[in-house]
């Protein structure tokens, strides 16, 4: 049974009346046929009336239904339409009592709240009423006697109830531990790069697993990586839908990253929130705990931003170098197959304005735009979700299905208008004409938007380590990297715009623009067929169908809408309910289970990635090569088809005896979310080779050549048989 709960707003507990000080309860034989339960309520708080009962505990008592009067009707955000009881409520039960009895027990139940914003939890109390003699129902009421007193002032009377013993479970209900007892917090060093958080709820009492948060308070070269979680408990709460929470007590494994190796001392702050079992939830509760730290090896050291210096802002010249960087990586992302069908975009646009300065100023001035805006939105958001905890890098979007599809739908439509089959007019709803006819402001500044989320998927060099910089970097710092990444992207047709002498080797305007704009339909519908078999190794045949089924039906939209546009409005009015089934299968993908690509990479003959899996092989005497991809990633296609694929690979594997493990990140997956911060990664293509015996990992460039590769296999080869000789000596 689930019960209403404290609001998020810190509201203090002693604020809150005992709950038999709230609702005063006395219970009364008027009759041996009618007991009466009384409820005086203190000003502010209020009953539920379905949230009352009483049940007799005595077998020599005919019992009749409860009769509860009506209640005052109020809309409570816990139970819908309600009725409530205020000041005062008296509950009537009849009967017929046998003549020997003497006392009836019964337990009444009833559940309330205050108006300053806490209900109490589900309550019961059982009392005891004495009867009044078999023989008394002839005689009149005493002066004195409470029902006489309460017939003449017309006022109810104050009966005590005779208290008996407590059911099971309900001492521990009549108020909320308090927040130290409920949750128990403790944090320990589990390693020199590793915390172990331990979590204990009292028994009754659950933890929320995505209602935390852990950040440093102090410590000298260390980060935090995501939280690594155990199974939960998947539970159906009436505050945040569907979570996992944890009724146990729970260890969580939290990697750190260090750059420092000296014993230390650090202060971890936590916050977290949790509830009791049919009754309140506490408001986010925050721990601090300091911690000693151990020394760290050497090999277990990585490049990190101290806190101290994330909280005073880098110097000048690593923003400086971070900034050219991600100027560079973005100018190198035009060249990536990734973008390429969004500058088609522009490049119809450029030659539609050869000849007209103003016209291309304007075009790369409202493509810029969208670039820049584009890549600050993006940027902030994973910098916040990283604040929360999440580990997300680059290209995160593309892991979630619905995305996905609806970039398929995007692309789709794009291709469609540039094959001619639909025109929509000019302004700001008119994007798609905007991007094919006239380039106009809204359809350049919804490119450069395009532009950014289509690079999702490539990687270029220099980006790696200015998104590195901007992940540890103060939010100012940080937001300007991707400025600088979104300027560098936007820089060729600032230039073709602003400098007359690239302006001048475009072709002059034509008749041939007309093919060159149908033509480059294309590239979209290729995309569209990419993004389709994304889909399908993320969720599978089913989300072809869909996603498949879905473009159908908006091709058939926009066909329709251009078939009507002279009809009558009936005709017209189809067009919305056409796009609303072509929406509908987004829906279908969104319910859909991943697919199981560990299996896949295990047919395959490729170990599948597993944090258990890597750290048993680097304690054998083997290399590992690990290598994380993903389906969308077009870099990681890239260097999968020059190098990982071929035979050259495949030898130097052999050569150095090397396994090699694939960590598949399409979809989310935190444990490889977890490594990939614990690294210092910004997302896939993510190369590292270990050496066997335990040795530090070497990191590879983003794009590789056969080359590199081979000479980090042999250089792991090399240490792990120098690791094993020395073992073997002592």
């Amino acid at each position: 049974m689930l019960a209403p709960a404290l609001a998020l707003a810190a509201i203090d507990e002693e604020d809150l009346l005992p709950i038999d000080e709230a609702f005063a309860l006395s219970a009364e034989a008027v009759t041996r046929d009618r007991i009466e339960f009384r409820f005086a309520i203190a000003e502010g708080y209020y009953l539920y009336r379905h949230r009352m009962g009483v049940t007799g505990l005595d077998s020599h008592f005919k019992y009749n239904p409860l009769e509860l009067p009506p209640g005052i009707p109020q809309h409570d955000e816990f139970f819908g339409d309600t009725e409530t009881y205020r000041r005062q409520v008296t509950l009537v039960q009849t009967g017929a009592a046998a003549d020997d009895a003497t006392t009836l027990r019964f337990e009444v139940r009833y559940q309330g709240c205050a108006d300053i914003g806490i209900c109490y939890p589900p309550h019961r109390q059982q009392v005891t009423v004495a009867l009044p003699p078999a023989d008394a129902m002839a005689q009149p009421l005493a002066a004195d006697n409470p029902l006489a007193r309460s017939l003449s002032s017309g006022k109810p009377a104050a009966f005590p109830a005779v208290p008996g013993p407590m059911v099971d479970g309900s001492a521990t209900e009549a108020l909320p531990l308090p927040e130290e007892e409920a949750f128990r917090f403790e944090a320990i060093a589990a390693s020199p790069t590793s915390l172990l958080l331990r979590f204990t709820p009292a028994p009754g009492y659950y933890l929320y697993r995505d209602r935390s948060s852990f950040r440093l308070l102090d410590g000298d070269g260390l980060a935090l990586a995501a939280p690594e979680w155990p199974e939960g408990v998947q539970h159906e709460d009436e505050h945040f839908g569907e979570v996992v929470v944890y009724f146990d007590q729970v260890e969580v494994p939290l990697p750190l990253r260090r750059s420092r190796g000296e014993a230390q001392s650090l202060t971890l702050e936590a916050t977290f929130q949790g509830c009791q079992n049919d009754g309140i939830c506490y408001p986010p509760m925050t721990r601090s705990q300091a911690v000693a730290l151990p020394q760290a090896p050497p090999e277990a050291l990585v490049a990190v931003a101290p806190p101290a210096a994330a909280a005073a802002g880098f110097d000048g010249g690593a923003l400086l170098l971070a900034l050219l960087l991600a100027l560079a990586g973005g100018l190198v992302l035009n060249l990536m197959p990734c973008v390429l069908p969004v500058l088609s975009l522009k490049a119809i646009g450029l030659a539609e304005s050869a000849g007209d300065r103003r016209t291309g100023r304007r075009h790369a001035l409202w493509y810029t735009a969208g670039v820049l805006a584009s890549f600050v939105v993006v940027g902030a958001l994973v910098l916040l979700l990283r604040q929360a905890g999440a580990a997300l890098g680059w290209g995160f979007q593309l892991q979630q299905p619905v995305v996905v599809a609806v970039l398929v739908y995007v692309m789709l439509a794009i291709g469609l208008s540039l094959s001619g089959v639909f025109q929509i007019g000019t302004g700001l709803a008119g994007f798609g004409d905007a991007l094919t006819r006239r380039g106009g402001p809204a359809g350049d500044f919804f490119t450069g938007v395009l532009a950014v989320v289509v690079a999702s998927p490539c990687t270029a060099p220099f980006m790696g380590s200015a998104l590195a910089f901007a992940f540890t970097a103060p939010a100012l710092a940080a937001l300007l990297v991707f400025v600088a990444l979104g300027l560098g992207l936007a820089l060729p047709f600032l230039l073709i715009g602003f400098v007359p002498a690239l302006a001048r080797l475009l072709p002059r305007p034509g008749a041939w623009m007309e093919t060159f704009k149908q033509a480059m339909a294309f590239p979209m519908y290729l995309t569209a067929v990419w993004l389709v078999w994304v889909l399908g190794r993320q969720r599978g045949a089913d989300a072809v169908g869909l996603v498949l089924l879905g473009a159908t039906l908006l091709a058939l939209t926009v066909w329709w809408r251009e078939h009507a546009r002279e009809r009558s409005l009936a005709a017209r009015l189809v067009t919305p309910l056409l796009l609303a089934l072509a929406l509908l299968p987004l829906a279908g993908i969104s319910l859909l289970g991943r697919t199981d690509t560990a299996a896949a990479a295990e047919r395959a003959g490729v170990l599948a990635f597993s944090p258990s899996a890597l750290e048993e092989l680097r304690r054998g005497p083997r290399p590992v090569f690990v290598n994380f991809t993903a389906d969308w990633c077009i870099t990681c296609k890239v260097n999968e088809k020059a190098v990982l694929s071929t035979d050259g690979f495949r030898a130097a594997l052999a050569a150095s005896d090397a396994a090699y493990m694939v960590g598949d990140w399409t979809d989310v997956d935190p444990a490889i979310s977890a490594f990939l911060d614990v690294h210092g990664a910004v997302g896939v293509p993510f190369y590292i080779v270990y050496p066997g015996g335990g040795g530090e990992g070497e990191v590879l460039p983003t794009v590789l050549t056969l080359d590199r590769v081979e000479q980090a296999l042999a250089r792991a080869a090399a240490a792990g048989t120098g690791a094993t000789a020395a073992t073997a000596a002592r």
